[in-house]
């Protein structure tokens, strides 16, 4: 998909937005939903999305639920370091096709990283047990401020 066109409500993230997938949260409140990536590129991958936004990227989003949302990244990311004590953190953010977004339905990424382990790619990484996320997104919500 290019950077320009319509939103599919269909896409995975808008049905786990409306319960029809299972997904491990780690915290929402009414605008922003932080999540676990089931095909993790790191120990501790968390996505942020928005609830009601139907921006598709970066370049579409409404400013004020942008603000929203780096909040609950900041916020979010923090309690990953916490939780996790990683050497570093990786924060992504793709759009469009060429840009490696895989998912039409703008969001972030927080990766954890440490220097003696590989991260996986992106799209590319194995799915993870619901068990062994459901633990890190228990140890992480632990750590919100």
């Amino acid at each position: 998909m290019s950077l320009h066109g319509a939103y599919d409500p269909n896409n995975i993230f808008a049905k786990i937005l409306r319960d029809e997938i299972p997904s491990v949260r780690v915290w929402e409140d009414d605008h922003v939903l932080a999540f676990m990536d089931v095909f993790p590129q790191s120990e501790g991958h968390v996505l942020i999305i928005a609830k009601q936004s139907k921006a598709r990227n970066l370049l579409e989003v409404e400013p004020e639920v942008l603000a929203r949302m780096t909040a609950a990244l900041q916020r979010t990311a923090k309690a990953v370091e916490k939780a996790l004590r990683p050497e570093g953190l990786a924060v992504m953010q793709f759009n469009g096709d060429a840009g490696g977004q895989t998912v039409f339905h703008l969001h972030f990424h927080i990766v954890p990283r440490w220097a003696d382990r590989e991260m996986k790619g992106h799209g590319h990484a194995p799915m993870a047990d619901a068990a062994t996320l459901r633990a890190l997104a228990d140890r992480i919500a632990a750590e919100l401020d």
